[in-house]
Parts: structure tokens; sequence; C-alpha cells
């Protein structure tokens, strides 16, 4: 059973529909003192991060999430969610995250490319991850970002992306801690595989 965090940042019903669709069960709820029943939670997200946390510390799926940790429990921040972990954002002004990750959500600039970054793009591994397991290296996943994690420690890094000019972080793992940038449920098989791994481990 995996806890869906409904903290009014969109996408959480096609994330569902996707656990579905594996035969995984879950909950879609906005009662963070619900979270405390589960061991594997999902972060989802779409939308800016400032109006996300503010909305996250209200409902108090902050404290929730970081006692969730402490415990040993498994959580899958996706997009919006995975930057919500680290510690910090420069999205329109600054922002504190939930610094279960150390590091900072930049911007994307001096590129010559289109930002946002849409579409699918190729994710290639750091180190082995449970996430990734039974998906080919260098597989494509749907990405729609304009901004992107940059952890502290290179140790909690397990995939990266080229765009924008960088190779920067697509996906984390520490502790029990997993995210990513690109979108599982809008990926296709890698991405459900994803979904399914996390659910798994």
């Amino acid at each position: 059973m995996v806890f869906i965090a409904d903290y009014g940042a969109g996408n959480l019903h096609s994330v569902q529909k996707a656990f579905e669709y594996l035969g995984v069960k879950t909950v879609v709820s906005a009662d963070a003192s619900r979270l405390s029943e589960y061991s594997k939670v999902l972060v989802p997200g779409v939308g800016a991060f400032g109006h996300a946390i503010g909305s996250f510390n209200r409902s108090g799926f902050s404290d929730a999430i970081r006692e969730h940790i402490d415990k040993g429990r498994h959580v899958l921040g996706i997009c919006l969610g995975m930057q919500l972990l680290l510690t910090e954002s420069e999205e329109m002004g600054a922002h504190r995250g939930l610094d279960v990750v150390a590091g900072k959500v930049r911007l994307f600039r001096d590129t010559d490319e289109k930002v946002p970054q849409i579409g699918w793009n190729s994710v290639e591994y750091c180190r082995d991850s449970e996430l990734f397991r039974g998906i080919p290296d260098k597989s494509f996943f749907y990405f729609v970002h304009s901004y992107y994690c940059d952890p502290v420690h290179s140790a909690d890094v397990v995939a990266t992306t080229f765009f924008g000019g960088k190779n920067f972080c697509s996906a984390i793992e520490k502790n029990g801690i997993f995210a990513v940038q690109f979108h599982p449920e809008k990926s296709s098989e890698a991405g459900l595989q994803v979904l399914k791994n996390f659910a798994k481990c």
C-alpha cells in the first residue's frame, strides 16, 4: 500500500492510476496524520516551489515526512515532489525546502535550449539503484521542468540527464529517500517499472 500525499500540487490521480494498473493499492489523502500508518509515501507535484512548500507546511506534511524518514521508511518524490526534498529553491525568490537532502533547486541558465524542458530525455546511471532495477541504462523518461536539483553530496545522486548544457541530477537515492525529476507515470514501460520497484523495495 502506497500513501499518496494530497497537498494540492496536482498529478496525483495519474500516479494513482499507474499504481492501480500495476496492481499496487494506494490511498490518496490530505490528512497528514494518516501518513504514519504506511511504510511508503509518494510526494507528487506540478507547479511552483513556493506555493507547494507553503501548502506542505500548512497541511502538516513537512513534519510528517521528516518523521517518516527518521523511522527508516520510504518516500518517493516526483518532479516538484523531488525538489521539495532539498534544502532550498531559487524559484521565484528564496524558499526553504524540507532539507532531507542537502542541496539547492536551480533554474536552467545560460542555455540555447528552450526552457522548460518538455519531452523525452535519457537517464544515465551513476551507480546501482533499487529504483532502476530491470531498466536499461540510458532509458528515456518524460520531463517537464524549468528547475533542476543540485545536491551537495554526489553520493545522493543515482542518475543524471543532459539538458541546458549540463548533466543535472535526475534521480536521488539516500537512506530510503527516492526521488526522480521525470514523470514515471507518463514514461511508458520504463516509468511503470520505476513505480513497481518503489512499491517492492
